[in-house]
């Protein structure tokens, strides 16, 4: 067996490193050889250059295939597994093609793992605990509310309020998708996240207040975590968090998205992305920070029974930034469980009502973990 780590960039190197310590079997892809050799070339010499093609060619039964790779690449890859009879993991969101695959995957008996990073993949896990404490409760069609809201940006605040790690595209068209939650019981959609803006309060001492938008599809997830039929949901949704005076900062990048269609405003999105790129990325040793707030509640009878949060606040360290630490370590606790055969077959998530990735006892080692990852991790509880 041998785990086929694909792509060596700024997000993946903390959980790469942490394997090839352990001692794991790693072949490191990348389509730089010279870029995961100044990474990890300290730790192996099994470092190749990355085709689809040549991974497909090395794959061998039982294997894993890691993607850290751009998204369009993950279901090709996961495919080349299927083929292989290999299992498969990545950090990214589900996509109608991968869930496709979950049918082959179960007859072949091969686990194909996605949101298994910082969001997704730490938040459902922060959500699967606050499900289970609300579960064990046990309270009688209670009518629910739930937050799920994550941030990455600098640690000293610059006037753009904020910096990128990696291509600034993705960001930017994310910023052009529409969102879906519930709120006060009806579906809210909102066209572009700048439509939708709130303040939201830092739970954790000092009164820091975050921008705070919807983001994607919330809905779907009420499933995934595994709401019981009987509670009544008012609130949900999944969204990110930004420093505030971060719309401000964005409101002339945000008039000239919405203008933009076809092919021409594809075009010129990239062409911003460049320059954005160019004029506010990460600085080399540049710190980040990360905060994550997940947060359920529930009256019953108009009283409140329930109201507890996870809150997360991590900085850059000497071994990587915050957000590369805890996307790629997540991975590597996925892909640990995996080689252990902990893992059930199918496309997984880190949460699924209907397959659960993790087990309780899982999910109490991921927190452990989560916790030695960050500067600050609590469970509040507002009810005390």
């Amino acid at each position: 067996m041998k785990i086929h780590w694909c792509g060596t960039g700024l997000s993946a190197i903390p959980g790469l490193r942490r394997l090839l310590e352990g001692g794991y079997p790693v072949v490191v892809w990348n389509r730089t050889v010279e870029k995961a050799e100044a990474e990890v070339g300290d730790l192996t010499s099994d470092i190749r250059a990355f085709s689809l093609e040549a991974v497909t060619e090395a794959l061998e039964p039982g294997d894993i295939a890691v993607s850290m790779l751009p998204a369009d690449l993950h279901v090709p890859l996961a495919s080349a597994c299927l083929q292989a009879n290999a299992h498969f993991v990545c950090s990214s969101y589900v996509s109608p093609e991968m869930a496709a695959l979950d049918g082959a995957a179960k007859e072949k008996g091969l686990s194909l793992v996605n949101e298994v990073g910082l969001d997704p993949g730490i938040d459902h896990v922060f959500a699967d605990d606050l499900v289970a404490r609300l579960r064990a409760l046990a309270p009688e069609a209670p009518e629910v509310s739930f937050t799920s809201y994550c941030g990455g940006f600098p640690k000293v605040a610059n006037d753009f309020r904020y910096k990128f790690s990696w291509s600034p595209l993705g960001v930017l068209k994310a910023l052009r998708s529409p969102s879906r939650s519930l709120k006060d019981g009806q579906e809210l959609h909102v066209a572009r996240p700048w439509d939708a803006i709130t303040p939201y309060e830092n739970p954790l001492p000092g009164g820091e207040v975050f921008e705070a938008y919807p983001n994607r599809d919330s809905v779907p997830f009420i499933a995934q975590y595994g709401f019981d039929e009987s509670w009544q949901v008012k609130d949900f949704v999944r969204g990110t968090l930004r420093l505030g005076g971060w719309a401000t900062a964005w409101e002339g990048l945000f008039r000239e998205i919405e203008t933009l269609t076809g092919p021409g405003g594809d075009a010129r999105l990239r062409e911003i992305s460049d320059g954005l790129w160019d004029s506010h990325a990460y600085d080399e040793g540049e710190a980040d920070r990360v905060v994550m707030f997940v947060r359920l509640t529930a009256e019953a009878q108009g009283k409140p029974v329930f109201d507890q949060a996870w809150a997360m606040d991590a900085s850059d360290r000497p071994e990587g930034s915050a957000m590369g630490r805890l996307v790629s370590v997540s991975v590597a606790l996925a892909i640990e469980a995996l080689v252990a055969a902990r893992l059930v077959p199918g496309v997984v998530t880190a949460s699924n009502a209907a397959d659960p990735l993790f087990a309780e006892d899982i999910r109490s080692e991921w927190l452990s973990e989560v916790e030695e990852m960050s500067d600050v991790l609590e469970r509040i509880d507002f009810l005390g």
